[in-house]
């Protein structure tokens, strides 16, 4: 393998480079790649990471601080990580990384036809959202970043998010050496969604496979994924691409693009929502059955159960409007095990045979 690049487009990112830019990062690249619609962007690859950290020398004392803390203890974990993570933020970047990077948004700048594009600047460590580990949420992002200075900062408050409390505490638990997991950063066009949510290619409360489960909720779709919003649900049918099941969730508040006093960059706030979206439906049931095909597509492209991140942005034009911003493998019920021959409902099996061809074909 050639020498990996300081950062690489999602659109011509390689397999062989996988590795280096961590489990979010390679799933924007594999999806570009497959023709599902993505917003464009890069990943700042592990390099960038490794040589930072060495150049400064710090990472010993880093790990001095965070080793042997004890967990249990919350203001000595509070103030091991504090210190770890303003150590970290402290890391210059190789000038030769730095001018990769800026020549890459510079880039990405270019195709937006914008000054100062905005961009999510997300999180996307070595052992994230791999099958058997999830760091889902463990690690930071940020929305709504503009300008190139803006974007090396987030990028370090990206890496010093692997020293949150939660994430020592994850890593204490889960055996993984502090020194020993990398981490790469997605900087990606930012969509303006009217809503957004997340989508499993599996029903998450039995695990049955027949189905595609939505949650949305209004504006950006941190509020879902934090569990700030208690979001609309819908359950679609893989084969008729019936909505079987919908709840409407009252949604008092949403994450919306607010105009801040003093700035001419406006940021994600959470704000409350007028009287008549509180109980409306966030999302039409066109823009449903397009975001549950989506995640089917995702599903088949890469063979198994996916945990999708979706938006509705208000940028395109309506259906063309869902954008895909992340899949991971869904992680709980794939580790179960499957069993067609366990259905007691002829139609059932009918329908799973259907929606997984090759897994019945197996006679699993």
């Amino acid at each position: 393998m050639t020498e990996c690049p300081s950062a690489i487009p999602f659109g011509t990112l390689a397999a062989e480079y996988h590795a280096q830019v961590g489990g979010k990062c390679a799933s924007l690249g594999v999806m570009s790649q497959a023709g599902l619609p993505v917003p464009p962007g890069f990943a700042v690859t592990t390099k960038v990471f490794v040589d930072a950290r060495d150049a400064s020398g710090l990472m010993p004392r880093i790990n001095d601080l965070v080793a042997n803390v004890d967990t249990t203890d919350h203001t000595a974990l509070a103030a091991a990580a504090s210190q770890a993570r303003e150590l970290v933020r402290g890391w210059a970047l190789p000038e030769e990384h730095e001018q990769r990077v800026r020549q890459m948004y510079a880039e990405l700048c270019a195709l937006c036809d914008t000054d100062d594009v905005p961009v999510a600047v997300r999180s996307s460590a070595t052992a994230e959202d791999s099958p058997d580990a999830s760091f889902a949420g463990e690690h930071d992002t940020y929305l709504w970043v503009c300008g190139i200075d803006d974007v090396l900062d987030k990028v370090r408050d990206c890496w010093a998010s692997l020293f949150t409390e939660r994430a020592i505490t994850y890593r204490n638990e889960m055996g993984y050496d502090h020194d020993g997991v990398d981490m790469a950063v997605a900087v990606q066009k930012m969509v303006r969604p009217r809503a957004a949510g997340v989508a499993f290619t599996l029903d998450p409360t039995n695990g049955d496979r027949s189905g595609i489960c939505i949650d949305a909720a209004w504006g950006f779709g941190e509020g879902v994924v934090s569990g700030d919003v208690t979001p609309d649900n819908f359950l679609v049918d893989k084969v008729m691409w019936s909505i079987n099941r919908r709840t409407i969730s009252p949604k008092t508040h949403a994450h919306l693009l607010t105009k801040i006093e003093g700035s001419d960059v406006p940021r994600v706030a959470r704000v409350q929502l007028p009287e008549d979206q509180v109980n409306a439906p966030s999302v039409t049931d066109e823009e449903i059955i397009a975001i549950a095909k989506l995640a089917r597509a995702a599903e088949k492209h890469y063979g198994s159960p996916q945990d999708i991140e979706w938006a509705v942005d208000d940028d395109l034009p309506a259906g063309q409007d869902a954008v895909l911003l992340q899949a991971r493998p869904e992680t709980v019920w794939s580790k179960k095990h499957h069993s067609v021959g366990a259905k007691t409902d002829a139609m059932a099996s009918i329908v799973d045979t259907l929606v997984n061809p090759l897994y019945a074909g197996k006679g699993k």
